[in-house]
């Protein structure tokens, strides 16, 4: 469907003139939105779905009535400091056209808040922020939320995931009650479920579910090797398939600058990116990526989510994923836009039992591979009936804590 067949305005029209089609979350949500309504709405990453909101929105604030100072006019609550810059990058040049200029302010901590208190002053039309740091602004007076027209929560199940149920519900409780209320969220856990309960009013509701021809094209392997061999297996595929570019994921921290400095050591350009690093050097380290200065980025999960990079080739957990939902996440970061990719996970003999847990709850059945000079020589550990077996069998203390945070929320919407 053409996006000037969906009610879209001219200028915004334009602004995507270089896109032949609209995706299907596009198609469904645009005239929704257009009208008014709350919305919820399913999709996978890589689906169109931040222009899916951010189209519509900016043709409503189009025939908003002006004031001044500006009042924020749409609040977009995002996971990630890397998210708030994309969706605000998206803002940007979807907006390019308009007869209006813009006012776009992005927020999120990890660095000073008085550029960002600066960027506020006079208002702002569009406000894309992470939820802390949403609150510190609103704690300092640096903005007021109680004339947004629209709220979005982008990737609302990351948001849970990360912890933000309490600062999500003292968001709320600072917005109008009548207001415009869109929740995408790339899964549908029972903590989103609570979420939309408490937060919407008659949604519509969005379910894309990709046919086979549209699914991405990503060759899935596991390979089985001992925890001790994994940055050498890393290294030897990285020269023996002669990745040019790899994003690998690790469970810790010191984990991505372990492996990242043993890898330069190697001759292999390599970067660590994780939530310790500042605002700057993951700019620094993350365009360097995209540009393909750096060949390898060591990444927690921060990166699971958010990372928009063209033609990226390779995946390769280092350490498997905490959930079957992550897993999803972090092989989504390959295969986009019709290109082809490839996710490599390393399992061991301690993760064998998460590896096929994570293999049954996302239907998949991934051929073990050994590869030589690499077979493994440890065996699986026996089940501790202490721990309650595997993770994800049952719920875990946190995960309860987190579901009742998102219930309170809600409650306060």
């Amino acid at each position: 469907m053409s996006f000037s067949s969906l009610g879209l305005s001219d200028p915004l029209v334009s602004a995507v003139s270089q896109y032949v089609s609209a995706t299907p979350v596009q198609s469904a949500a645009i005239p929704l939105i257009l009208k008014g309504g709350d919305l919820l709405a399913t999709a996978q990453t890589g689906s169109g779905k931040t222009m899916a909101y951010v189209l519509p929105l900016l043709q409503r604030w189009l025939t908003a009535r002006r004031e001044t100072p500006r009042r924020v006019h749409a609040l977009i609550l995002v996971p990630t400091r890397e998210l708030a810059a994309q969706v605000t990058q998206e803002v940007l040049r979807c907006s390019v056209h308009l007869p209006e200029r813009i006012k776009v302010v992005s927020a999120f901590g990890g660095v000073s808040i008085n550029p960002q208190m600066m960027a506020l002053r006079g208002g702002a039309d569009f406000v894309v922020a992470t939820p802390g740091r949403l609150l510190d602004l609103v704690e300092h007076n640096a903005l007021h939320l109680n004339h947004v027209v629209s709220l979005v929560l982008d990737e609302a199940d990351r948001m849970l995931d990360l912890g933000f149920a309490d600062e999500l519900g003292r968001v709320l409780a600072l917005l109008p009650k009548r207001r415009q209320n869109l929740l995408f969220s790339a899964t549908f856990p029972e903590a989103v479920h609570a979420l939309a309960d408490g937060l919407l009013h008659e949604p519509a509701r969005i379910e894309i579910v990709s046919a086979p021809a549209e699914m991405p094209v990503i060759q899935q392997r596991a390979i089985e090797v001992d925890a001790i061999q994994r940055t050498q297996l890393l290294r030897h595929l990285i020269k023996k398939e002669g990745w040019s570019r790899v994003l690998v994921f690790v469970a810790k921290q010191y984990t991505a600058e372990i492996v990242a400095e043993k890898l330069r050591r190697a001759g292999i350009s390599a970067m660590a990116f994780h939530g310790e690093l500042s605002q700057g050097a993951r700019s620094q380290v993350l365009g360097d990526f995209k540009e393909s200065a750096v060949q390898i980025l060591l990444a927690t999960d921060l990166a699971g989510r958010g990372l928009d990079i063209v033609e990226l080739p390779v995946v390769v957990n280092y350490d498997l994923p905490r959930s079957a939902v992550d897993y999803t996440h972090r092989i989504g970061r390959t295969g986009r836009a019709g290109k082809a990719g490839v996710a490599v996970s390393f399992v061991t003999a301690e993760s064998h039992a998460h590896f096929c847990l994570i293999e049954k709850r996302n239907h998949l059945a991934v051929a073990r591979e050994q590869i030589p000079g690499f077979e493994p020589l440890d065996t699986a550990p026996p089940p501790s009936p202490s721990t309650g077996g595997i993770k994800g069998w049952r719920k875990s203390k946190k995960d309860k804590l987190r579901e009742a945070a998102a219930r309170q929320a809600s409650s306060q919407s």
